[in-house]
């Protein structure tokens, strides 16, 4: 017999087109929420089909599996409650709705597919749980498969947000002919240029707002880039809540990551081995950031979406 659960468990699923993350927590009154399962999956649900606008066969079955891993983890540990949200490939695919309808039918999870706005308000509420922003303006964020967030807020304003379609896989897709090999310099030129065309409207939003005090990444190439600082892969549930990350250190691996082939990317200590291309494509994302706004100061946050519906369901975003 197991002894009923007096309290609260919140269990928070992230369908991300990357990497689905699963958190369970306990809530206790007048306490931080207790952490009981921190966990994350690489299913790469936009391989193969993201820039076609659908999902393909193999990463919509392991969308399955792996939510119906996350479905015996949250019975285990007697839940009460389940939130569930899908991002940008679930959002954009045509046959997203029936990846939803499948999810319902095999576990019993309903699946909230929500606006690139709500991700973006959302990722900022995860950020502030991790990082004191304090009164300054920071520029946030997060760098998906499918889509990348830019969030300009304190610890207390959002006072832009906007979600570009402009994801890892998206760009490895449009700008990557061979993963296999090293990345071309006028591959390097044509991303920027792409990139500089499509972030218009954040360019603006930053000479509306700025100047910016520092960049906060989170998610997954952010981690990857920590990682890499440190040399080793930490487990999600290792990840302290934020950690600079040195100029010179993101300098460092960004050449690095232009001058090696894929095997030599996956073999560096720290290196996540999904991420291997993508990082190289994100990595110009953050560099281009950077440069055109003249930041310095980077600080890369282990909280994003999940941490900010659990703040907003327990009243604390």
């Amino acid at each position: 017999m197991h002894a009923p659960v007096h309290h609260r468990r919140l269990a928070l699923i992230d369908m991300g087109t990357n990497t689905f993350h699963l958190l369970i927590v306990e809530d206790q009154p007048g306490q931080p929420p207790h952490v009981l399962v921190r966990t994350k999956v690489g299913v790469r649900l936009g391989e193969g089909g993201i820039s076609k606008g659908e999902i393909a066969p193999l990463p919509y079955a392991r969308a399955l599996q792996t939510v119906r891993g996350f479905k015996e983890e949250i019975e285990l540990h007697q839940v009460t409650e389940v939130r569930a949200t899908a991002t940008s490939a679930m959002r954009v695919s045509r046959n997203g709705p029936d990846l939803v309808r499948d999810i319902l039918d095999s576990t019993g999870i309903q699946v909230e597919v929500i606006p690139g706005n709500r991700e973006a308000e959302l990722i900022a509420k995860g950020i502030r749980q991790a990082v004191p922003l304090g009164q300054a303006k920071h520029l946030l964020m997060d760098i998906g498969g499918g889509s990348v967030e830019f969030i300009i807020a304190n610890e207390d304003t959002i006072f832009w947000k906007q979600s570009f379609e402009i994801g890892a896989q998206r760009l490895l897709d449009k700008f990557f002919p061979d993963p296999s090999g090293v990345f071309p310099r006028e591959q390097v030129q044509a991303e920027l240029e792409y990139l500089a065309d499509k972030l218009a409207p954040l360019t603006a939003a930053v000479a509306e707002h700025g100047p910016l005090a520092s960049l906060v990444g989170s998610s997954g190439s952010f981690d990857t880039l920590a990682d890499l600082s440190v040399g080793q892969v930490r487990r999600e549930a290792d990840l302290p809540p934020s950690t600079p990350l040195p100029l010179a250190d993101f300098e460092q691996h960004f050449a690095q990551l232009l001058t090696l082939d894929h095997d030599g990317r996956v073999a560096l200590p720290g290196m996540f081995p999904m991420r291997a291309d993508m990082l190289v494509v994100a990595s110009i994302i953050v560099k281009y950031v950077l440069t055109t706004y003249g930041l310095t100061q980077i600080t890369t946050s282990a909280f994003a979406l999940k941490e900010g519906l659990l703040a907003e369901l327990l009243g604390r975003g």
